[in-house]
């Protein structure tokens, strides 16, 4: 099983907010996951991260890989990916 670290979109037409959630790169993107490591808010100004760093450390030690967005939004959180 592929598991990748990846944005689940949520709220509204042009008003997102994302989780950001552990799951099978063969599931939809708003579909069953695994885990919820954090939050991404980018309507707010600044825009709002909130990663569990230990959870996302964890995963990332297991083999999971997250995509390019939330590799981004590790680094500006200041996890090592």
């Amino acid at each position: 099983m592929a598991v990748k670290i990846r944005l689940a979109r949520g709220g509204m037409k042009k008003a997102p907010h994302y989780r950001i959630v552990v799951q099978d790169e063969r599931m939809p993107r708003d579909g069953r996951f695994i885990e919820s490591i954090g939050r991404y808010d980018p309507t707010q100004s600044p825009s709002l991260i909130e990663i569990d760093g230990d959870k996302a450390k964890e995963w990332l030690g297991k083999g999971a890989k997250p995509t390019r967005t939330v590799r981004n939004l590790l680094v500006k959180a200041g996890i090592e990916v």
